[in-house]
């Protein structure tokens, strides 16, 4: 196609015809069609379509085989063109329809009132410029209503008449190849050169044109040698001027006071001046004056073919947007100070650019953003359906080394890795990060905007509710909580009958079960749709869940850590009649509905996931699901648009997506599969898309590949496992890391003894991750204290245990230009042959995959499951749940159980105290030990520092 395509396009541009005698050509008769909105482009009665000059034949012909050749690699797509309509003249609609349909294209009309104004006009020219279906739009509307404001409303990308300011500007410069120009300019330039004109040289007078088609006359004419001059038709030098031109040419109806005598004889005069938008033709015939041409109707049936060119032309474009291209990004320079300022110094310091430009520099549409601010959107998903045939970019993922209890920068390096991509190798990539919860932003690890000159900005927004996903996700949880035990107290104090006639009311003397009842009815079997037919079993069945209390899973959340509402008792007032129970608070990232988000892949998976939750147990163990606590389609109007990620930027000016935030120590803490596939679209087939796991690479890397890979279909090139000089020395057996406390000396000062026994913990998260068979290159995140001798051991150290590469990397001093030799490393590791692969078959039954990640990943020697975990493993087998992932709840600050059990921990038995089932999602969920899922404020929390400047409403102390 490619090769046919140039040669088709030349034949395009028209060789003048031999000269002839003037042709008329034969035009359909008006035909009146009604309609406010809508309009026909046919009717009864509707004039057979007009005999084609060969020259209209030839520019559709060619505009048929353009577009059959676009469709040869797009088969789904078809250009439509939309005419906006003044009016009931339809005298143009038949010709436009005939002409479009043998192109194989379509129209649609927009038909408004004669007397509509310039407000409703523009209305529906925003409406269709946001309109992705629709990629050309033309207007047919009076004189009158002609506007520079009506015009320049148009999209230029859709204007197929060449009237907006952009268009013309780019045709009087000379780009005419950038541009679209006027059908009918170019249609009046055609016809006279097809009539022998010889216009090098020649006089023309454009009389009473608007602006838009005079300029375009003028500029057409001019770069043929031709001498323009233009005029209204009131103007008194008319006759002088008249009978100066060569060349006359018509933009409106002639006055009758004006005698065709005032044009000199031999003079050839081209009529367009039926309406310049959409071609309609004018009232009276024009009469020949001595030798001269003129060409009623030709004008306009050609520019009508014309204008099915240009929105060919504008097809194709449209396609070549959507193909992947590197992406005109407007990158952000950095200056970085040193030494190096605090984060938040930094984030103020750069001014990020309109979210509303960065979306469109990476291929987004107007109307796949909702612009949250100045600085961050929301993306919506109908992107996936639009770029369902882009090829997917590399897929890298970031994880890390068993950190300190300060982290060990995966964030940064994630941040800092994009930017050295796209600001310094100009390779499209997209990070793609969780949203920090309140709680550890508050309390002891801060946000997780990454840090130094290597961030997401503004920071203050990424860590503090940015769009409001988390609240959604906390709303939707304690919803369905509220739900669970509200129904309990209905069932103990009402008869079936009267809990029945409570579920299923009378309204206006109709008992009538709604959508998600009925749904209900067809799990319990009963067919019945009539709510007065069901028998009293079937009614006691129905409305009774008889919820067992003591197997209630689903607890409260809460996105702050509050150590006291690990366990509470709730029901005591005297309302509640005695339903009161023990019962707990998660951390809200803990909640099931937060890993929902971050695994569905669309709003209709999300709503059943949603609906599927099992939240307890009936007493006769059956599961119990949100579904049948009728809450399915409340939860999914909560969650409609947390759905959606979230566009944010780099310091240097990248895209990043935050979306979801599920812990990894005890969720599966990795960001959304919808952020990931968008922008693995997005970056087009040799761009990255780099997403970070939580934690170390035995926690947040082994459940993205075994839970989020597995979700999402989706296979990783790259792992980048993130080391820090600091987190070896711990592991090499230094003193304890403790938030807010001073480093020990050894941290600061070279100690290579220390580094060299601490890179067990390296080796030992390197070979996990081949486990899976994919490479791994190791950057090590440089601090300023470490020495050139520790910082080459431990790449040397890092390839002896099979890392495809290490990397020193300086991001957070200097930006991604202290992260372009990564980025190259990450480049050619990529081009290696991942080999991946699952580390256990789901089949197996729930304790073999425990026993397998303990075993394989953690090191252990065996697993020890306490009765409470056993007994749920038999239920949920039982419930037909066995067949599901496994996210381990386990700490993070070690590879075993116990969190002062550092390097590699040996010959342990690794402990699983409780078992959940997060069906929704799609994981059983083990409890390692005393994993708690609320944590708890420190002595001395974040919040000490945080303060607000009422003078500038800025956020002082954040970090």
């Amino acid at each position: 196609m490619s090769a046919r395509l140039p040669l088709v396009l030349r034949r395009l541009c028209l060789p003048p015809r031999p000269p002839g005698p003037p042709r008329r050509l034969r035009v359909p008769c008006r035909a009146s069609l009604g309609g406010d909105r809508a309009c026909s482009s046919r009717g009864p009665g509707s004039p057979a379509p007009p005999a084609r000059d060969p020259t209209v034949r030839e520019v559709i012909q060619n505009s048929k085989e353009v577009l059959s050749l676009l469709q040869e690699k797009n088969p789904a797509f078809q250009p439509v063109l939309a005419i906006i309509q003044a009016g009931n003249d339809n005298s143009m609609q038949e010709i436009n329809q005939s002409l479009a349909e043998e192109a194989g294209l379509n129209i649609t009309y927009v038909c408004l009132p004669p007397d509509c104004g310039e407000d409703e006009i523009i209305s529906e020219i925003l409406k269709i410029n946001e309109n992705p279906t629709i990629h050309g739009l033309a207007l047919q509307i009076s004189e009158d209503s002609i506007s520079s404001k009506v015009l320049n409303a148009l999209k230029p990308e859709k204007d197929v008449d060449g009237v907006t300011d952009i268009n013309l500007g780019k045709l009087v410069r000379g780009d005419a190849h950038e541009c679209f120009v006027s059908p009918v300019a170019r249609a009046t330039i055609e016809l006279a050169e097809k009539s022998g004109v010889t216009l090098e040289g020649k006089k023309v007078l454009v009389i009473g044109a608007p602006g838009s088609l005079q300029g375009a006359l003028q500029c057409l004419f001019q770069r043929k040698g031709s001498m323009t001059m233009s005029s209204p038709w009131e103007t008194p030098q008319l006759q002088t001027k008249l009978q100066e031109a060569d060349i006359v040419v018509y933009g409106s109806p002639k006055p009758e006071a004006i005698p065709l005598s005032w044009i000199q004889p031999g003079s050839t005069v081209l009529n367009c001046c039926p309406d310049f938008l959409s071609g309609k033709l004018s009232g009276g015939p024009s009469r020949a004056h001595h030798s001269g041409l003129i060409a009623e109707g030709e004008v306009q049936l050609l520019a009508a073919a014309l204008r099915i060119q240009n929105m060919v032309s504008c097809g194709r474009r449209w396609l070549r947007e959507q193909q992947h291209r590197r992406w005109k990004l407007h990158c952000l320079k950095l200056r970085p100070l040193s030494p190096v300022p605090s984060d938040i110094e930094i984030s103020r310091g750069q001014t990020p650019k309109a979210v509303d430009v960065l979306a469109k520099e990476i291929g987004l549409l107007a109307d796949e953003i909702e612009i949250y601010g100045k600085s961050k959107a929301k993306v919506r998903l109908s992107l996936l359906e639009r770029l369902k045939d882009q090829a997917d970019g590399k897929y890298v993922l970031v994880a890390g080394i068993t950190p300190t209890p300060l982290g060990e920068g995966k964030s940064t390096v994630t941040v800092g890795l994009v930017q050295a991509l796209t600001a310094h190798l100009r390779v499209n990539s997209f990070a793609c990060l969780r949203q920090p919860s309140q709680g550890p932003t508050f309390g002891v690890k801060g946000g997780a905007a990454g840090g130094g000159y290597a961030q997401v900005i503004p920071m203050e927004e990424f860590n503090l509710h940015l769009t409001g996903d988390i609240h959604a996700i906390t709303a939707a949880n304690n919803l369905l909580a509220a739900a669970i035990d509200t129904r309990i107290l209905h069932e103990s104090t009402q008869t079936d009958k009267a809990l029945y006639n409570r579920l299923v009311p009378l309204v206006n003397g109709v008992r009538k079960f709604s959508e998600i009842q009925l749904a209900r009815l067809k799990k319990l079997g009963i067919s019945k749709t009539d709510a007065s037919t069901l028998t009293e079993e079937e009614v006691s069945k129905f409305a009774r869940l008889n919820i067992d209390p003591s197997t209630i899973t689903w607890q409260r959340v809460l996105d702050t850590n509050d150590r006291f509402l690990r366990k509470i008792t709730i029901g005591q007032a005297s309302t509640e009649k005695g339903c009161s129970r023990q019962a707990q608070f998660d951390i809200a990232v803990a909640s099931e509905i937060m890993a929902v988000l971050a695994l569905t892949d669309s709003l209709a998976d999300m709503k059943e996931r949603l609906g599927r939750m099992v939240v307890a147990s009936d007493k006769n163990g059956q599961p119990v699901t949100a579904e049948d606590l009728g809450v399915t389609g409340a939860l999914t109007v909560l969650m409609k648009d947390a759905i959606k990620p979230n566009l944010m930027q780099t310091l240097e000016g990248t895209p990043v997506f935050v979306h979801a935030g599920p812990f990894a120590n005890i969720a599966h803490g990795n960001s959304s599969v919808l952020a990931d596939k968008i922008a693995l679209k997005l970056v087009g087939e040799e761009g990255f898309v780099v997403t970070e796991a939580g934690f170390g690479a035995d926690i947040g890397m082994e459940k993205f590949f075994n839970i989020k890979c597995r979700a999402s279909g989706l296979v990783p090139n790259v792992v980048v496992l993130v080391a820090t000089v600091r987190a070896l020395k711990m592991h090499g057996g230094g003193p304890s890391v403790t938030a807010g406390v001073p480093l020990k000396k050894e941290y600061t000062e070279e100690n290579i003894q220390l580094v060299a026994d601490g890179c067990c913990n390296l080796q030992k998260q390197i070979q996990i991750a081949q486990l899976f068979g994919v490479p791994v290159v190791v950057a090590l995140n440089v601090f300023k204290t470490d020495t050139r001798a520790e910082i080459d051991l431990v790449c040397e150290l890092a390839k002896r245990a099979g890392a495809f590469d290490a990397v020193p990397c300086y991001h957070w001093s200097a930006g991604g230009k202290g992260s372009v030799d990564l980025a190259r490393a990450v480049r050619d590791a990529a081009n290696k042959r991942s080999r991946f692969q699952f580390l256990y078959d789901v089949q197996l039954p729930i304790v073999e995959k425990i026993r397998t990640i303990a075993q394989a990943v953690y090191g252990a020697k065996d697993i020890e499951i306490s009765p409470e975990a056993q007994s749920k493993i038999d239920r949920y087998t039982q419930q037909g749940f066995g067949n599901l992932p496994i996210c381990m709840a386990k700490t993070h600050l070690s590879l075993s159980h116990q969190p002062e059990k550092k390097g590699v921990p040996r010959d342990f038995i690794l402990p699983i105290s409780d078992v959940r089932a997060s069906i929704g999602a799609g994981f059983i969920y083990p409890l390692v030990g005393t994993m708690s899922t609320m944590p708890g404020l420190p002595t001395r929390p974040c919040f000490y520092d945080i303060d607000l400047d009422t003078e500038t409403e800025q956020v002082q102390g954040l970090f």
